[in-house]
């Protein structure tokens, strides 16, 4: 065995992911999966079956591996690399022949079907799906709780039609007989797409809005729905395929990746990368926030947000802020209730990292991680804060890295701003016990703001039904309690 090709081995994981080979020139020439990396790799180099496989372990000069979440990703990966590399020693894997797509038809009111044939036909594909129980399960839930029309004629709604047998089994909305809007309809489909694209997050926030709405317009039996609707997304346990690995990966990025991977000495390639920013005003409205991109690009629905928990209102310490973002970022990839990464930046400096190296190590949770210091745009290294990388500012790593910090920046920025607003908008009528939120409303509609109603007299304010000499008084003490404090 060559001796550069022993070293590799000994570095693989034994987690899921995809390994390439290449020869002398730098050519990929073998795309494979594994279950377990250092296993399936290394199995290679033991026993040849075959002269063609003889002929491959000759040729193979370097091995390089993307580290997956699980097997399934590790397919489509794989799918991904040979249809764009053809490497010469692959049978050749069409993906469209292999697993399935949810197709969502192009009409006015569209249908969802099961397709393994992906048609230029401005229909909208979701997937492919490699766990044919997973889709099995997203059809069977989207049957029940987001039923769509199943009959393939033209619709055209007309009230005086009588609905199909379908709709009084649950299985349609109606629409021929126009007992759906067509945009309600869409809206339905909107939660579809969501459902296979496995943004449960996004999709619940969708369901939960109008569960409260339903409930505030006294329909229980539409908010129960609404309910029962979450539940059975939330039972259901979320693909963990990213809505990046449905695009190929172009020679350009993965050309970036590779820069990224021989810089920092990764053992895997970075195709998943965390990056990570602080917050605040003056110590207010702290937020801690995560950004993901993969394969060179952003992946908001993985983007997360944190409320930090662990300084007072007013509290100003980045570096502890750093720290508990971290950790309870971490924490969920722990708990597999959200994908790793195979390297996290973060904004900052030697100290902010020290902070980040310091959550992981608390959490048993190895990672590479690095920082960018703004001003001079130097990389840090752990264990190393005197010994920074500078790189040309035309690096195609650094430039990764600045469009990683620059988008966390935003990201965090954006959050803090947005929580600061909604607080200032929050008026201190609310918060009075014994006005509730029903009359402190009235009071708002009626009068404007909490600053005029503060101006009133008590006699001007007990002239609004309901509101008597005691609780006339308690409003005005609170709110001149609350000026004198600004």
């Amino acid at each position: 065995m060559k001796e550069k090709i022993a070293a590799i081995l000994k570095t693989l994981p034994e987690r899921p992911g995809v390994y390439l080979m290449r020869d002398s020139e730098g050519k990929i020439i073998y795309v494979g999966k594994a279950i377990k990396l250092k296993r399936r790799v290394s199995s290679y180099f033991r026993h040849h079956l075959s002269p063609r496989l003889n002929k491959l372990v000759e040729l193979i000069e370097d091995i390089s591996i993307i580290r997956t979440e699980s097997e399934a990703e590790a397919l489509i990966v794989e799918a991904k690399l040979i249809r764009r590399y053809s490497p010469f020693f692959n049978i050749a894997l069409k993906m469209s022949d292999r697993y399935p797509y949810i197709k969502i038809t192009d009409e006015d009111f569209p249908r969802v079907e099961i397709t393994r044939h992906k048609a230029k036909d401005n229909a909208l594909y979701l997937g492919p799906f490699v766990d044919a129980g997973n889709i099995r399960n997203l059809m069977r839930l989207a049957e029940r709780y987001f039923p769509l029309r199943v009959c393939k004629s033209r619709i055209t709604p007309n009230k005086n039609k009588r609905p199909c047998v379908e709709y009084n089994l649950g299985h349609s909305m109606g629409a021929c007989a126009a007992l759906c809007t067509r945009d309600e309809y869409r809206e339905r489909v909107a939660d579809i797409v969501l459902l296979f694209e496995g943004k449960s997050a996004e999709l619940v926030a969708r369901l939960k809005k109008r569960m409260n709405e339903s409930a505030k317009n006294l329909e229980f039996e539409k908010a129960a729905y609404y309910r029962d609707t979450v539940r059975a997304i939330w039972r259901l346990s979320r693909q963990k395929i990213s809505s990046a690995l449905q695009e190929d990966l172009d020679n350009a990025t993965w050309k970036v990746l590779n820069r990224v991977q021989e810089l920092l000495g990764l053992e895997v390639l970075a195709w998943r990368i965390d990056a990570f920013d602080i917050s605040h005003t003056h110590g207010h409205d702290t937020y801690g926030c995560c950004i993901v991109f993969e394969q060179g690009r952003p992946s908001p629905n993985l983007y997360r947000r944190f409320k930090i928990r662990s300084l007072n209102d007013g509290e100003i310490n980045d570096f502890q802020s750093i720290y508990e973002t971290v950790k309870r970022r971490y924490s969920h990839v722990i708990d597999n209730t959200e994908p790793a990464p195979q390297l996290a930046l973060i904004d900052g400096g030697p100290i902010q990292l020290e902070y980040a190296q310091k959550a992981l190590q608390e959490l048993g949770f190895e990672l590479p991680l690095i920082a960018l210091a703004e001003r001079e745009e130097l990389i840090f290294l752990p264990g190393k804060p005197n010994e920074p990388l500078r790189l040309e500012r035309d690096d195609p790593a650094l430039q990764l890295f600045q469009r990683l910090r620059d988008e966390v920046h935003r990201y965090a920025i954006t959050t803090h701003r947005n929580a600061r607003e909604k607080r200032m908008r929050h008026s201190k009528l609310f918060d009075i016990s014994g006005i509730g939120k029903k009359k402190a409303t009235e009071l708002l509609v009626k009068f404007g703001s909490a600053e005029k109603v503060a101006a009133l007299s008590p006699e001007e304010l007990q002239k609004v039904p309901g509101i008597g000499q005691k609780l006339a008084e308690k409003i005005l003490s609170a709110l001149q309690e609350e000026e004198s404090t600004k």
